[in-house]
């Protein structure tokens, strides 16, 4: 049995150790190349989720003959999370980095049964059964979460949602291509993963291809070195639904964006189905031909806003349903939903990190808790809202005067405005009780206290009390 020695470069800990026997051994090369990658996913991926998803990973042994490289995590919960998320990005690191790496397995420290295992082509397999994968170039290989039924829709959706369920119908969508246009982590790829789920129901024999901008180029390089262009582009326009994520990454490659170009006119011409995704619209698109950018926009371009606050709790509450063993109060519902507003990926990633601990841990789910574990997710999509513009934007909305919320007045007209703005600067912004007190006309920091603590149990008793703290919360996060 050999042990690989552990390895440490810039982006942290990148442990390659591992137990391995008989032809399975990770050789200094398949170090090194691990390291590169590693450094690639926390620059593109952040220091945050590559130090808990990526930088627990080592490399468990490698099958040279196979070109099967096991991937090992400390639970299983990790493993297909990992897998569910990341496999189609690392095995693209790895045949960029690695080209001997054909396959990609997931397993736990324990030694487990193998969860899963990637080929190159996209494909999930057995290792056990080592079943061959279909002879059709690329494979479907779609997350069975995706689907219509489990997107929740929204004001800021609906039109990207019902354009992407006319795409996927049986009847001729009026537009093509279809161009999915938002910011990161808004639901675009959810909606193409739908697509190709309800278009395969729809029409079980068609040919659908899915994948990135970034896999689209690297199979396209390769295959044009192996002399296998013309087998590559056959592939692309037998396709029935073609589906190309975050399109944006295609810019500056004039060979890469001619084959796209031609294929989309392609399949374009035989009523065949196009949908594309990017984090911006075609016109802003920068490098991009413009005779592409003309196709992209000759059908619809579908924008997707970002998800307000009433959306965001919807969709918590949605993913909680499916966890009916899982308690999460109302108050931390509303306070991961209210904090967590940059992105959708970022929230449901925060809620499933704070599920794994408690789970792990025996502790129950808190706002306390939901705030030492989500420390960096919180300051980093926390607005620096001010306590100044808290207490401006109360007295704007009971009719107070400024003054007021550091007076001594007492009357329940301005004691309880001067409560609910103690409140919003706590839940709203980092700082402490005594630090709020002193903005609020030099109040001791139990008073700080009292008034949160009834005001958080106004907002349960009294709909009039909730209804007011929800719209101020709106005004302030807008």
């Amino acid at each position: 049995m050999l042990v690989n020695e552990y390895v440490r470069n810039q982006a942290g800990e990148l442990s390659a150790t591992g137990p391995v026997g008989g032809e399975t051994v990770i050789s200094s090369d398949l170090e090194s190349a691990w390291l590169k990658i590693c450094a690639g996913l926390r620059r593109d991926l952040g220091a945050q989720i590559f130090g808990q998803w990526i930088k627990p990973i080592k490399l468990s042994g490698f099958d040279s003959d196979a070109g099967v490289l096991d991937l090992e995590l400390p639970s299983e919960f990790a493993a297909t999370w990992v897998r569910d998320r990341y496999a189609d990005r690392l095995l693209l690191a790895w045949k960029a980095h690695y080209p001997a790496v054909a396959n990609l397995t997931f397993e736990t420290r324990s030694g487990a049964a193998k969860i899963a295992q990637l080929s190159q082509n996209g494909s999930a397999r057995s290792k056990t059964t080592g079943a061959a994968p279909s002879e059709s170039k690329f494979r479907l290989d779609l997350d069975p979460r995706m689907t219509f039924g489990q997107f929740i829709p929204g004001d800021s959706n609906v039109l990207a949602l019902n354009a992407a369920q006319r795409t996927a119908a049986a009847e001729k969508p009026l537009f093509s291509p279809l161009y999915l246009q938002s910011s990161t982590g808004q639901g675009k790829t959810h909606l193409m993963h739908a697509i190709g789920h309800a278009f395969r129901e729809e029409f079980p024999t068609s040919t659908i291809i899915y994948m990135s901008a970034e896999r689209f180029m690297i199979e396209f390089v390769s295959a044009m070195r192996r002399n296998e262009g013309m087998e590559f582009k056959a592939s692309l326009r037998e396709a029935d639904l073609l589906m190309i994520d975050d399109i944006q990454f295609i810019v500056g490659k004039n060979s890469t964006q001619e084959e796209f170009l031609h294929t989309v006119d392609s399949l374009i011409s035989q009523g065949k189905r196009v949908v594309v995704a990017a984090d911006r619209p075609p016109q802003a698109l920068d490098g991009v031909d413009q005779r592409l950018l003309s196709r992209l926009s000759m059908g619809l371009v579908a924008d997707i806003q970002s998800a307000g606050l009433e959306l965001r709790r919807d969709i918590l509450n949605h993913r909680l349903s499916t966890m009916p063993h899982q308690h999460v109060s109302e108050e931390v519902v509303d306070f991961l939903a209210r904090t967590i507003s940059r992105n959708l990926r970022e929230l449901e990633g925060g809620l499933n990190k704070l599920l794994a601990y408690a789970q792990l841990t025996g502790r129950e789910i808190s706002r306390e808790l939901a705030e030492e574990q989500l420390s960096d997710i919180l300051s980093a999509c926390r607005r620096r809202i001010t306590i100044d513009e808290i207490q401006r934007t109360v007295c704007e909305y009971y009719r107070l005067d400024r003054n007021e919320m550091s007076s001594k007045r007492r009357a329940r007209a301005v004691a309880r405005p001067r409560q609910v703005a103690m409140y919003l600067a706590k839940v709203m912004t980092p700082r402490s009780y005594p630090e709020i007190g002193r903005k609020f006309g030099g109040r001791d920091h139990s008073t700080v206290i009292h008034a949160v603590k009834l005001v958080e149990h106004l907002r349960g008793e009294d709909s009039e009390m909730d209804n007011d703290v929800r719209m101020l919360l709106r005004q302030l996060e807008s």
